[in-house]
Order: C-alpha cells, then structure tokens, then sequence
C-alpha cells in the first residue's frame, strides 16, 4: 500500500508528530509511507525520522513567511480550530493541490483542520481517515459542528482511546464511517528498563496548569516527611516554571524535588527512577504513562478523561487516584515507595502489560482497519459498475457541483464569522 499522512508541522515537538513518526516507520517495514508536512520551519525534524520514510513540506516558514497570499485568513481549514491563526489562504491552496495530486491508497490527516481538507478535498480513490489525537469533548461547539458537516465524507475515524470513539459514535451523526480506537504506539526503548532500586520519582509533561505539577509537589511534600531520602525529578518546561521553583522554595523542597528542563528522547531519564507519576486534570491518551511504563516503572496517575484508566490497570501495574486529591497521590506513591516487593511486581507488570502499545499490535490493527475500508471501497465500485452510468460530461457536473457547493459553504461561514 501506498500511504500518505498529513500533518501540522512534522519539524516541531509534540505528541502527535511523535505518534505520527512512530506509526510511519511501521507501517514502512511492509509499506511505502510518506509524511506531507504543512510546515517546515527549520532544517532538519526534532524527532529522527527513519530514512524508509519519506517527508516532505508545503509551506517552508523560513522563506515563505511573508508571502502575500500566507497573509490572508484561510477559508477552508475551520476558524474554530485551535491552529486556525497559522492557516491562510496559501496553506489552503497548497493544501488542496497536494490532495489533488496525490496516488495513495490511504490519506490519514492528523487533526481537526486538516481532517475538513481531507474530507472536502481528499481523492475519491483513497480510503480517507481522520485521526483524533484530542477528544470530541474538547473541541469547543463551534469546531464539533463544522466536523458534523465534513466526517460523514471521511471513510474512518480513528481515536486514541475507546471511551473517545464511543463519544463519538453515540454524539455525532456518522452514518457509513468506520469509527475505531487505535492508540498510539511507543516503541521498545533501546536501553534496559529501570531496576526498581532508585529512590527516584519522576514526571514529565509540559509545565502548565493542565498538568497539575503543583498538586504534586504539595503531595511531594507529604512524602518527604517520612522519606527524606527519595527525590522528585520532574521534566519539561513551560510558563508554570517559575511558579513551581517557588512553591519548592517555599516548601523546603530543594533538597527534594527538581525541575530539569526539557529531555529528549525521555528514555535515558525514565530508567533512573523507580516511579512514575502524571497529577493531570485531563489526558486524551497518556504518552508519557505508555512511555514510562516501557522502562519498568509503575505509574502512579490521577484518573482523569480519558487516557489513564485505559493504560494502567489499577493495583497492578500502578495506581489511578481521583483528579486533585493531594493526599490520596501522596498515599499511593507512599505505599510503593514504603513495599519494595509491591514495587517490584508492578514493574514487572508494567513492562508486561506495556507490549500490547508496541508498534507492532498498533500496526497489525491499523492494516487491518485499512484493508477493511480498502475492500469496502472496492466493494462498492464493483457494485456501480453493473448500474446505467450517467453521460460523463452529466457525471463530472454533479460532482464538481457537490464539491464546489460544499467549499462554498465553508467559506460562507468564515465570511459571516468575520
């Protein structure tokens, strides 16, 4: 198969480039894989990238910046969209002749924005999907409308986990799509895991109110008054960085607990620990349990939407506390620093139950869903060829009408937005 993603900006850092990746190198064991990034804005990617899979860009920031047309608001990619000030009506034209051109089998677009291209521009030949890396609950209203109106085109969906899939299938109206949780992929770290001796908790994550970074310092706290002798390593940066340097001050912590900026890849970090921990207030999937639960480290995680309850499998591989609790955190990451033996088997248990995120389940499924809609599309143009076709000049009106009626719309929106 030939298969195409289509992503934001495959030179930045995040989540979602670094799933995206991940889930292309996979795929490019058997596959001819390529990524279409939107953005390049610098030289070379963050994130390795390997050389069996192809990307390129289609707006090159460090020269086209101040190109007129990169100047104009976009019309199709949706105002409501959190990315939408970085659109313009260069990415939508480039946008659409990247689709337009394209021979693949399978068009995968990795966010909202992009999916609505997908959806209105994306070539009929292709099975088109749209990946969720977010949830249906967190778009705001505006976003979930315009998506109610382009994803019935899509021929899938895929969320990363299933308590977002099933949001979906019972709060949009999707008739004919495929609707499937695949997770994100992590693969095996190329370092032997933790041994589960260090007296080291770490967390990472950015540095912003979402991630709760300040419940568990307090919590911290609490554990310090009865073991002095563990540290807290937390990574990664952010605008709450000042606020936590003084809120450890304050707390007598910097013996203790320590911000040690950003690191990446995380792998060589995790396995100086013993615990993991993750205080969020919400998680769409959970990278960083997977991540560190493939080192040998038990996590210990607030049960926020939606991820974490889908990962660990609490009293087994880690513990799942309610969402601000600072004493139930701090009683959870007590009770396995206090048992060396409990500590010990849920490590076991992480490394274990880790695999089924392993590149090569996540792939299996991800053909799986591909041949499916694949067939089904083949299926279907099996059963149009035995009806009467239409003259063709009557054939292409009606679609390039459709087309057009659709992209109106869409622009018409943004204009009585505006």
């Amino acid at each position: 198969m030939k298969i195409s993603f289509l992503l934001h900006n495959g030179y930045g850092i995040g989540g979602t480039i670094k799933t995206t990746f991940n889930l292309a190198e996979a795929l490019a064991e058997r596959h001819d894989v390529e990524i279409i990034s939107v953005f390049r804005h610098r030289k070379v990617p963050n994130f390795p990238l390997d050389e069996r899979v192809r990307m390129r860009h289609l707006v090159d920031l460090r020269t086209e910046k101040e190109h007129p047309r990169h100047v104009r608001p976009a019309r199709v990619f949706p105002a409501s969209e959190y990315r939408y000030p970085q659109y313009s009506e260069l990415t939508d034209e480039r946008i659409e002749e990247c689709l337009a051109s394209l021979t693949s089998d399978v068009v995968i677009g990795t966010r909202p924005g992009l999916n609505v291209h997908l959806a209105l521009q994306g070539p009929r030949s292709a099975v088109r999907i749209g990946q969720e890396h977010l949830t249906l609950k967190t778009h705001p209203p505006a976003l979930r409308n315009e998506l109610r109106r382009a994803y019935p085109r899509l021929d899938g969906i895929t969320t990363v986990t299933e308590a977002d899939a099933e949001a979906y299938r019972t709060r949009m109206r999707l008739p004919g799509v495929r609707l499937m949780a695949l997770p994100n992929s992590i693969p095996e770290p190329s370092i032997p895991p933790a041994d589960g001796d260090a007296r080291i908790v770490v967390a990472a994550g950015r540095l912003v109110r979402s991630k709760r970074h300040e419940l568990l310092v307090r919590a911290f706290a609490r554990v310090v008054a009865e073991r002095p002798d563990w540290q807290l390593r937390i990574y990664g940066n952010g605008d709450q960085e000042e606020p936590l340097r003084e809120l450890i001050n304050e707390l007598g912590l910097y013996n203790n607990a320590f911000l040690m900026g950003k690191a990446t890849p995380m792998d060589g970090e995790w396995v100086k620990a013993s615990i993991a921990t993750v205080t969020s207030s919400f998680e769409p999937f959970g990278m960083t349990i997977v991540e560190a639960m493939r080192s040998g480290l038990p996590v210990v995680s607030t049960d926020c939407e939606y991820g974490p309850a889908e990962i660990i499998r609490d009293g087994e591989d880690g513990r799942l506390v309610p969402v601000g609790d600072e004493e139930a955190l701090a009683g959870a990451l007590l009770d396995l620093i206090r048992d060396d033996a409990l500590r010990h088997r849920m490590r076991a248990a992480a490394l274990e139950n880790s695999r089924r995120y392993d590149p090569v389940p996540v792939v299996a499924q991800a053909e799986a869903l591909f041949e499916e809609l694949l067939e089904r599309k083949r299926s279907m143009r099996g059963r149009l060829r035995f009806r009467v076709p239409a003259p063709a000049h009557v054939a292409h009106t009606v679609r390039d009408l459709a087309m057009a009626a659709a992209i109106t719309t869409v622009r018409g929106l943004r204009k009585v937005r505006r």
